[in-house]
């Protein structure tokens, strides 16, 4: 399952690790802090027995089967923070192999004697997309969160952390090592968009937690960038009226950009895969339809994909009259 290519030599590296999820917050933060520090490859996890292709591609006719998502890991020897292992993912797995794919990466890592693990995610908030991102944290240990504390960092008060980037740190607490997630802020009514403010913000935690000196002004001028681009659409969607605009929005105009968002973005593709795997699978077990609809739900896109989940129920009482 994970090959290696090279077995680098490191102290007790910290261990730092993303899948795609909303705002693409978790993979970007640690998207940006391999490229900056140049880390480099070792190691290859392909999980080709927890994922099953739902089509096949085709290119001027020619079709072949997708291939299969992998991750990788890097190595970065600390000069001015310490050694690092940082893995990426570029698809989350089906959840009921998410425990046992973890369980895979935490064995492999204690082998470099890792101790501790940390991840990321994305808070939605009923917050305008001009609002400062506040960082909030969760750890498998009150030491972790109480040092946090002190530097203004609050412990998330309750909730739950989805995917790999919360249940990988279940596991490594099972097994004895530290974890920590750093969870940014972002509106709820852009899950779907890149928020490179939020990703910002939590590698200024970084910065100050590892002790590193990571020039994050790319971010915020990519993070201007899209704050602009989603005052275009609001202005659209409320007929070009800049002046009106409430600050925070209010639930009505909340409601109405939710709806158009899905009109002028995208899902990540991770997400847009799981989903049409979910579908497919949903079809053959109808049982399946409540863990489809809670992510279709946890996206904010049921309204798109409305006709086509009711179809699984429609489909299913056909073959019921059949009989």
């Amino acid at each position: 399952m994970i090959k290696e290519i090279s077995t680098p030599k490191l102290k007790n590296p910290i261990f730092i690790a993303a899948w795609p999820g909303m705002g693409e917050v978790a993979y970007r933060t640690v998207l940006f802090l391999k490229e900056v520090l140049g880390a480099k490859v070792f190691a290859k996890l392909e999980p080709y027995r927890f994922f099953k292709p739902a089509a096949v591609t085709v290119q001027k006719g020619v079709l072949s089967m997708p291939s299969q998502p992998a991750g990788f890991f890097y190595y970065y020897k600390g000069k001015d923070a310490p050694d690092m292992i940082i893995f990426l993912g570029e698809i989350q797995p089906p959840l009921e192999y998410a425990e046992t794919l973890s369980a895979a990466i935490v064995n492999y890592i204690k082998r470099y004697k890792v101790n501790t693990i940390v991840t990321f995610a994305a808070k939605p908030e009923p917050i305008d997309h001009k609002n400062e991102s506040r960082v909030w944290v969760a750890a498998t240990h009150n030491e972790a969160i109480k040092s946090f504390d002190k530097a203004g960092v609050k412990a998330l008060p309750e909730g739950q952390i989805s995917g790999l980037n919360g249940i990988i740190l279940g596991v490594g607490k099972r097994r004895n090592l530290k974890g920590i997630c750093f969870l940014g802020e972002i509106p709820f009514y852009t899950v779907q968009i890149e928020n490179p403010k939020a990703t910002a913000k939590i590698l200024e935690v970084l910065n100050t937690y590892l002790k590193m000196s990571l020039n994050l002004a790319p971010l915020f001028e990519r993070a201007k960038f899209i704050e602009e681009e989603i005052d275009k659409l609001i202005n659209y969607i409320k007929g070009d009226a800049p002046q009106n605009i409430p600050s925070p929005l209010n639930e009505e105009d909340i409601d109405k950009i939710k709806k158009d968002l899905a009109a002028y973005t995208k899902l990540p593709q991770s997400a847009r895969e799981k989903i049409e795997s979910l579908f497919k699978e949903s079809e053959k077990d109808i049982s399946l339809a409540n863990q489809l609809k809670t992510e279709l739900d946890h996206w904010n896109v049921y309204k798109e994909y409305e006709d086509k989940f009711l179809d699984l129920f429609r489909k299913k009482h056909r073959k019921e009259d059949t009989h």
